[in-house]
């Protein structure tokens, strides 16, 4: 009943694809990470400042309490925060209460010590985004394998090309797949490379009520020991109240190239199916049309284009709205990023269900082969380059004549090739040799280059 009620796709009719980012992205996610900084924030209070003298033992009590928090304990944050009407702040009074259930009322004032709101958030979304992040490249990387297993199945599958949509030169299905596999690299590639930066420097940026207290300290040293080893995030050290967010524009940008690749693939891969290039395999009591029954649609990859668009627009949005805040701070960022969850949740659909249709197809080598002796004109190439190596005159006039808008065959080209006055005659015979499907250059060759280089 809750699904069915649900008022977006990611909560309803797709919630069994997006479970798993739940309790990254969910308000209980948001909350556990909140609690994971403040506790680690204090066990880095204890440790390097020895603010107070405490066990490790206690320490360890300490961070079970981030270990064992539940969505029923994040209820009870909420109930906190009904009162507060303040999220954050709700977090510090439910540690500050687990602490003195725990008999650790000592170090129950230090929790939260020195911290701006955002301190706190901006790092918990870094923690988010960087298990985010790691989920979007395993989908990734499963697309890619789908993709490569494609490209060595269809290696040395001809076919006709298009270009404008118009019959073009040949190549090889498997050199089109390893085109897309190619491109996917090269954006988790970089959606991998981005160092994911958090701030911990109070309410402007400027460590002043860390000084007020401990001036002794240095703390832009403190602050970067924090967050590179109890929180494996790159330390921000310039920033107004809130994190500038450049990491998070760097990722968002990275995946919205990443999804405009895979939509590249559904687009093509729809079209493929369109034209009998690939055969979808039928599933025992599917629908294709509720008054066509004859059909079998590509809705895999329809899905996937429509969701990836929509995760595409939301990312352009937020990678651009979170690099702005006015003055030092204003709060349009804090409703944005609750949103972030939804993005990586239309990406995922998106990326599933890319997966899902590329393992749903056959190739079908007989459309193919059907497809290039059609188009004999395909041949009009590499005749009238052979013609300009032997000083022929007029060589590309001569094919655009002999072809553009035309159907010709074969033997049209025979009677020009036997015409040719300077072509030797050794040449003429390997020209009419020549056929659209063994006029593919060197595209298994790229095929066994790219898997040479990346394995795969």
């Amino acid at each position: 009943m809750e699904q069915i009620c649900a008022l977006g796709v990611l909560d309803g009719r797709y919630r069994r694809l997006t479970e798993d980012l739940r309790d990254i992205f969910s308000e209980y996610g948001l909350i556990r990470h909140r609690l994971v900084v403040e506790l680690r924030w204090l066990r880095f209070l204890v440790e390097h400042l020895k603010i107070v003298d405490i066990s490790d033992e206690d320490l360890d009590r300490i961070e079970a309490i981030g270990s064992s928090f539940t969505p029923e304990e994040a209820l009870k944050v909420k109930a906190i925060e009904k009162t507060t009407n303040h999220d954050v702040k709700a977090v510090e009074y439910y540690i500050k209460e687990r602490l003195d259930d725990l008999g650790l009322g000592a170090v129950r004032e230090w929790t939260h010590f020195a911290c701006t709101s955002d301190d706190i958030n901006n790092t918990a979304y870094a923690l988010m985004l960087q298990a985010g992040r790691d989920y979007i490249l395993n989908q990734a990387q499963e697309v890619l394998t789908a993709i490569e297993t494609l490209a060595r199945t269809g290696r040395c599958a001809a076919m006709m090309s298009r270009t404008h949509g118009q019959p073009a030169t040949p190549t090889t299905m498997g050199k089109e797949m390893v085109n897309f596999a190619w491109r996917i690299r090269q954006e988790m590639e970089s959606l991998s490379s981005v160092r994911i930066g958090a701030k911990m420097n109070g309410a402007t940026g400027n460590f002043n009520a860390h000084m007020a207290a401990f001036p002794g300290v240095d703390w832009i040293r403190a602050s970067g020991i924090f967050l590179s080893q109890y929180l494996e995030v790159s330390p921000v050290l310039y920033s107004t109240q809130i994190n500038p967010n450049h990491s998070i524009a760097q990722v968002l940008h990275a995946m919205v190239r990443m999804a405009g690749v895979l939509m590249d693939l559904d687009r093509d891969m729809w079209g493929y199916i369109s034209l009998g290039y690939f055969r979808q395999r039928l599933k025992e009591g599917e629908v294709g049309s509720s008054t066509m029954p004859h059909k079998v649609n590509p809705i895999d990859f329809e899905n996937g284009e429509g969701n990836l668009g929509i995760a595409m627009a939301m990312m352009e949005h937020m990678a651009a709205k979170l690099l702005q805040s006015r003055f030092q701070r204003d709060l349009t960022d804090s409703t944005v990023l609750r949103n972030m969850g939804a993005l990586f949740g239309y990406m995922t659909i998106g990326c599933k269900n890319t997966l899902k249709g590329l393992g749903k197809v056959a190739l079908d080598p007989d459309r193919l082969r059907e497809d290039l002796e059609a188009n004999p004109e395909l041949l009009a190439e590499p005749i009238q380059t052979v013609m300009r190596v032997y000083g022929e005159e007029n060589p590309y006039e001569k094919l655009k004549e002999l072809t553009r808008g035309h159907r010709i065959q074969l033997k049209d080209f025979s009677r020009l090739i036997d015409s040719l006055e300077k072509v030797p005659e050794k040449a003429k015979e390997e020209m009419r040799q020549l056929t659209p499907a063994g006029y593919t250059g060197l595209a298994v060759s790229l095929v066994d280059h790219y898997f040479a280089e990346y394995g795969g």
